[in-house]
Parts: C-alpha cells; structure tokens; sequence
C-alpha cells in the first residue's frame, strides 16, 4: 500500500480549525495509507483535537506556523509575505517532498500565487487551471475547467487546458476522455475567435478526443467527459449549478420537512427521490485541481463543512496515487510531439 502524505492549511476557510482538524482526523479513518501533517497555530488546533479525545498518532502531525493569509489579501502581497503563514508552509511542505499534496480553502488568488511561484509550472504550460467534476444524469462525473484561476485566456491556454483535463478525466474513466469546448451552440460556425482557434487547435490533435462544442444545458448530462473554458466563464457557470442544485434540495427538503398534511404526502412520494438528490449536494464534489504544476495543490471551498473537507483530501489520495502530475506531463510531451511533425 502506497502511503500518501497531505499537508491541509488548517487556518483556510472560514472555520479554519474547527471544520479543518474534524475532517483530518476523519480522513485518517477513511484512508489507511493516508499521513496529514495539520499546518497552523498549534495553540488552536491542540484543543480540537483535545476535543475529539484523538491520541498521538504517528499518521497526524502539527507543523506551526502563525500566520494566515486573508480571503481579502491580494495575491501579489501575500506572495510577498508568505513567509510563516500556513497556506505558504503547507505549499513549501510539497516543494520539499515531505508532503505528496497540499488542500487548503484559503485564498484561491493567493494559492495560485504561491503554488506558481514555489512549485513551478510543468513545461509547455502558460498557465494554471482549476479543474473539479460535476455530477451527470447517468451518475457519473464530468470534469470542467477552468473554474476561476485566470480571468481571461487565449486560445493557447484553452488548448493546453484541454490537454490537462483529458490527463486527469483519464485516471478515473480509464478509457480516451471526450473533450468539449463551452459554446453558445453546437454549430461550428458559433462563439467568437477564441473557441473557434481552441476547436481548431484541438481538431488536429489526435492525442485528445475532441467531440466538439456543447451549450450550458448540456453540462449534467453526459455530452462530454472533459469541457473547457476560460475561469470567468468556468467560475459564473460552476456556481450557477451548484446554486440551482441546492435551491433544489433545500427546497424539496422543506417540503418533507412541513408538518402539513402536504408534508406527509411529499415524505411518502419522495424520500427516495430525495435520497438521490442527496448526491447532487455540490460539498460531494469539493476539492478542485490547481492543474498544471510540478506538485499536486486542491482547492477546497472556504465554506466547506467537515465532510466536504474530507472529499477534498480524498481527491489529494487519488491524485498522488495516479501521479496526476506526470500523467499530464507525458501527455503534454505526446501533443508536442505530434504538432512538431
């Protein structure tokens, strides 16, 4: 058994300790191989731990730092003074090899900074992208990017996107990954330069398996394995869907919840239905991929609770385990290849 070690920012989010040190504990139950080395202020994660009665445990350890980057710190500052702060040590932990994966839900300016900066960009990538699956009408997933980590791209940096996503969809389908491109239609002739350029590039590259383009109602249903956009475009469409997602769980939960006789008809016609709505909750899919980089960095969401925490660090297991890094470097090495000849 491979063992794995994930350094969390135990300051990230916005309950820092008291969400993050929970789902540590419950991650080491969930995975044997699994070592989390907690990186904050030891004074404040100590009494959590306390808490939850957890003994020393050689697989749990703490690496204190004192300070924590900000939700409001611009990025160019936080890189400037990153030094002792947790979400910069638990970066560092993976530059050095002591951790195989960094999850933090801090800063998503700041942990792009800083992993760009400290682990480096693998050859033939401009830039990052933030990758994480959706859930689909069959019950499978569909991998998008990217989700918010650069604003604006060119066409070469959708391109390379679509690279990366097909590596890491690939992983897990253990089959070739169908690669879409968002569109505002299905037609060729749809969208503006970008895409067109991107759908070009991708067209003549027979390393990725690229199906085409696909429109927003398209998403959850099958239609493509890996879809690419710019993060504008990814982050407006990513919280869009889980928006809705949620509307529609609170609001049928409510239903069932009300005391009325209307309640009791909807507990009967629909505590099955609301039990597999129940895998639509968007905290199942929490952990995003910083893809691009020498080291593996998981973006979880500041408000993430104990249990989408750990599903971020279970995406840290699977993606040391795969050596998703290495993955999209040969693939990035393959595609260079074939447009050189």
């Amino acid at each position: 058994m491979q063992n794995v070690t994930v350094a969390l920012d135990a300051m990230g989010g916005d309950f820092g300790p008291r969400v993050t040190v929970p789902a540590a504990v419950q991650a080491l139950s969930h995975f044997p191989e699994l070592k989390v080395i907690l990186v904050g202020d030891r004074n404040l994660i100590t009494p959590h731990l306390s808490q939850l009665g957890y003994q020393n445990d050689a697989r749990l350890s703490i690496e204190h730092c004192d300070r924590v980057i900000s939700n409001s710190e611009k990025p160019s500052l936080a890189l400037r003074n990153s030094s002792g702060s947790s979400m910069g040590t638990a970066i560092d932990l993976v530059a050095n090899n002591a951790a195989g994966a960094c999850v933090s839900g801090g800063n998503t300016g700041a942990l792009m900074a800083l992993s760009r900066f400290r682990l480096k960009l693998l050859p033939g990538i401009e830039r990052p992208a933030l990758i994480s699956a959706l859930p689909t009408a069959s019950g499978g997933k569909t991998w998008m990017l990217d989700l918010g980590a650069n604003v604006s791209s060119d066409a070469d940096s959708l391109f390379q996107f679509a690279v990366m996503g097909s590596a890491l969809a690939e992983q897990y389908l253990e089959r070739p990954a169908r690669v879409a491109i968002l569109n505002i239609g299905a037609e060729e002739i749809k969208g503006n330069d970008l895409v067109k350029r991107c759908a070009e590039m991708l067209s003549q590259t027979q390393s990725v398996h690229f199906s085409g383009y696909i429109e927003g109602n398209q998403l959850l249903h099958d239609s493509a394995d890996v879809v690419v956009c710019d993060g504008f475009v990814g982050n407006i469409c990513l919280k869009a869907c889980e928006g809705t997602a949620q509307l529609f769980i609170d609001k049928l939960k409510s239903h069932m919840m009300s005391s009325s006789i209307k309640g009791w008809i909807a507990r009967k016609l629909f505590s099955g239905l609301f039990t597999e709505l129940k895998t639509l909750n968007p905290d199942q899919y929490n952990g995003a991929s910083l893809l691009g980089l020498r080291g593996i960095v998981i973006k979880s969401h500041g408000s993430a609770d104990v249990p989408a925490v750990v599903n971020a660090i279970g995406e840290a297991v699977h993606e040391v385990k795969r050596q998703v890094p290495s993955r999209i470097s040969d693939r990035l090495e393959a595609v260079l290849l074939e447009r050189h000849y």
